[in-house]
């Protein structure tokens, strides 16, 4: 039985000036990020690429619309390598230029045709948190369906991920907070997935460490602390992708996805608005499971009772970044129930992963208790 899969390749440079040396950088190559990433780290160091900034392409979550229209502009040209250098949303993006056939997009996200890699994929994350470089995952929002919805097929894994801390220079807190806490959600729902293993267990577990210690240190010394953790929190996001790129994610991501297509909340902080509230549930409908081991190690890291686990988390990541209701994205009472229904017949995929099904009560009951 095969339980664990490492792929692709994986390499750091201390700056994009030695990546783009090694990896040549040239007129073969389509590039896909943002001007604000591509002028100062990359323009000068590479040899006529094709570069398409994202941004150009529409704002907001990536849809299917936005392929369409990326499509259309690089259709004719004859490009060798797709090389992704930005957050997961680029990222995602740039998996499937590296796809022979990848029109019409929703035929291709509803398994109308399958999916075939004929160009080599480089992904260089830019946040620390979707770990979508290590993974076969790619999610867009599909008009459709007016949903989320996730490709998941070894034809869009990288053949190179590539980490480079100089990119995490730039970050805004706000968004490291969310992608970081995006990362140690990928960690912890993938360390209680039922498709989990000793494999994937070890790389939840350090993420989980590297994670968690540095929000700590960080709350201690203020947001400028940041910069004595970026390697680790850029390592732990790789981490923690390897493990739920195996093991898969669960509620947490499923009951999420209808918030952020709808309220285009971004996608690490629409996980955390659900991420201990979920795993309460989890907690009080099968508390001697898997859910003890991981409390076991969530109380050696935080340095608290298993009794307050998750209620230390939530206070470690109030820290970090405040959190707000679902009324306060915008949300509706009626779309509690619109949200159910999403989750019930659209995110099969992640609940799948659950760590214990859960039925439609419960999942509208989380979503009332956060409203």
């Amino acid at each position: 039985m095969k339980n664990f899969k490492l792929s692709p390749e994986i390499f750091t440079f201390d700056d994009c000036k030695e990546f783009c040396s090694t990896f040549n950088i040239n007129k073969n190559d389509l590039i896909i990020t943002n001007e604000y990433i591509y002028k100062p780290f990359f323009e000068k160091h590479v040899n006529s690429p094709t570069v398409i900034y994202r941004r150009d392409f529409g704002s907001g979550e990536p849809s299917n619309i936005m392929v369409e229209k990326i499509y259309n502009q690089v259709k004719d040209i004859d490009y060798k390598r797709v090389i992704g250098i930005g957050g997961g949303s680029i990222l995602d993006v740039a998996k499937l230029f590296a796809l022979e056939k990848l029109t019409p997009v929703c035929d291709l996200f509803e398994k109308k045709f399958p999916p075939k890699k004929n160009k080599e994929l480089i992904l260089i994350p830019t946040t620390c948190g979707t770990g979508s470089e290590v993974t076969n995952i790619s999610v867009l929002h599909l008009s459709s369906i007016d949903s989320k919805l996730g490709l998941a097929h070894d034809e869009i894994l990288a053949d190179s991920a590539v980490l480079i801390p100089e990119l995490l220079t730039v970050l805004p807190f706000k968004v490291f907070a969310a992608s970081s806490i995006d990362a140690l959600v990928h960690a912890v729902e993938s360390f209680v997935s039922p498709k989990s293993s000793v494999f994937t267990e070890m790389y939840s577990i350090e993420a989980m460490k590297m994670i968690i210690n540095g929000f700590k240190s960080i709350a201690i010394h203020g947001e400028n602390e940041l910069n004595n953790h970026l390697n680790n929190f850029l390592i732990a996001s790789t981490y923690a992708g390897i493990a739920f790129g195996n093991a898969g994610c669960g509620a947490v991501h499923a009951m999420s996805y209808p918030l952020s297509s709808i309220y285009h909340v971004p996608h690490g902080e629409s996980n955390y608005v659900f991420f201990t509230e979920v795993f309460k549930i989890y907690e009080k409908l099968n508390p001697q499971g898997k859910i003890q081991k991981l409390n076991n190690i969530l109380t050696d890291i935080l340095n608290c009772s298993e009794k307050e686990v998750f209620e230390e988390m939530e206070k470690l990541l109030f820290k970090i970044i405040p959190k707000k209701s679902l009324q306060g994205y915008g949300a509706k009472k009626e779309d509690l129930e619109l949200f159910t229904d999403n989750v019930l017949t659209k995110q099969g995929r992640l609940m799948g992963n659950a760590y214990i099904p859960l039925d439609r009560e419960t999942i509208y009951n989380i979503y009332k208790s956060l409203y």
